[in-house]
């Protein structure tokens, strides 16, 4: 009977036992924190809910100087697609030319207009430069990248102290001069567009080696290749950039500032001697005289020089002789 109680004994005190373990993991569970639903915030968003990347719509009337481009052949199409794409989602650069254009078409179109020359060259100096007085590997020099020789033979004058290559509208006549020499000898304005990159005699070279005269007909080296084509991307962008997603105020864009001309025949012993009797410095005096190419001028044979002096207020100059 003694043994029946100590069993019975035992198995209330496991009874009670397990009542407070219960009792206890219950309420651990009730004091763990609920899960809350976390509210996205702008930062967590995808780039993509703002920023969308599709492929370009290619316009379907593509054409350099009024020469249409062939578009119904998928080869030319996927060079073309491919200069816009290049073009357009290069933005900072397009942004860039955009603004720069503003700033200098105003000075190349009369004189492509003046010289018969259409309209759209003005685009091949964008990309030859970018619109800016640059140097290739190769020593072509300036908006319109004239070598040294060709300059010469045009009637630039080229030298240390003097290099009209950097002046944009005597090197803008010279480009006129020279496209409308080979617009005579190939017929065509693309082609010449062509000859103007690769020369003229390494057109013909692939013309008569592949017995073609159409420029979409050849097989030319890569930069050659894509020239026209990039032509064409930068006309369309430059020319519609709001359907391209191109935001531009005219406040955005670089203007030319006022200027006007001084006249001299004589040496500079130093330009920014001259330069502060403008009240403008050495700096400011070759952003408008680029062709300039030495702090002083020789002209020995007395030759007239035009210079181009801002008008006042634009510039922080400082001060200027002190």
């Amino acid at each position: 009977m003694k043994q029946v109680k100590n069993i019975l004994a035992f198995i209330g005190l496991m009874a009670v036992v397990s009542t407070l373990i219960f009792a206890v993991q219950s309420n651990e569970v009730d004091d763990k924190p609920e899960l809350q639903e976390v509210e996205t915030t702008e930062s967590d968003k995808n780039v993509a809910d703002t920023y969308q990347i599709s492929a370009i719509e290619i316009p379907e009337d593509l054409n350099f100087a009024g020469e249409a481009v062939p578009q119904e052949d998928p080869e030319i199409m996927e060079r073309v697609d491919r200069e816009f794409l290049v073009n357009t989602y290069w933005q900072s650069n397009a942004l860039l030319l955009m603004k720069r254009a503003n700033k200098y078409f105003p000075i190349i179109e009369p004189i492509l207009k003046k010289n018969g020359i259409p309209d759209d060259f003005k685009y091949l100096a964008v990309a030859e430069s970018g619109l800016q007085n640059v140097v290739s590997p190769a020593g072509a020099t300036g908006f319109w990248q004239i070598m040294r020789a060709t300059g010469k033979e045009y009637g630039l004058e080229v030298n240390s102290n003097v290099d009209e290559r950097y002046h944009v509208e005597k090197a803008t006549q010279v480009a006129c001069d020279y496209l409308n020499k080979w617009k005579n000898r190939f017929g065509s304005w693309t082609l010449t567009a062509a000859a103007y990159n690769a020369g003229p005699a390494g057109v013909q070279k692939y013309m008569d080696i592949q017995q073609v005269d159409d420029y979409y007909d050849l097989l030319l080296g890569q930069e050659t290749g894509r020239y026209v084509f990039r032509i064409l991307a930068i006309k369309e962008i430059l020319s519609h950039p709001e359907k391209y997603g191109f935001q531009l105020d005219q406040d955005d864009m670089y203007e030319k500032v006022p200027t006007f001309t001084v006249e001299i025949d004589t040496a500079v012993s130093n330009w920014a001697d001259f330069a502060e009797q403008y009240e403008i410095n050495y700096k400011i005096l070759k952003r408008h005289n680029p062709w300039l190419r030495e702090p002083h001028l020789n002209n020995a044979s007395r030759k007239k020089y035009t210079i181009e002096i801002p008008n006042k207020g634009y510039y922080r100059v400082g001060n200027v002789g002190k």
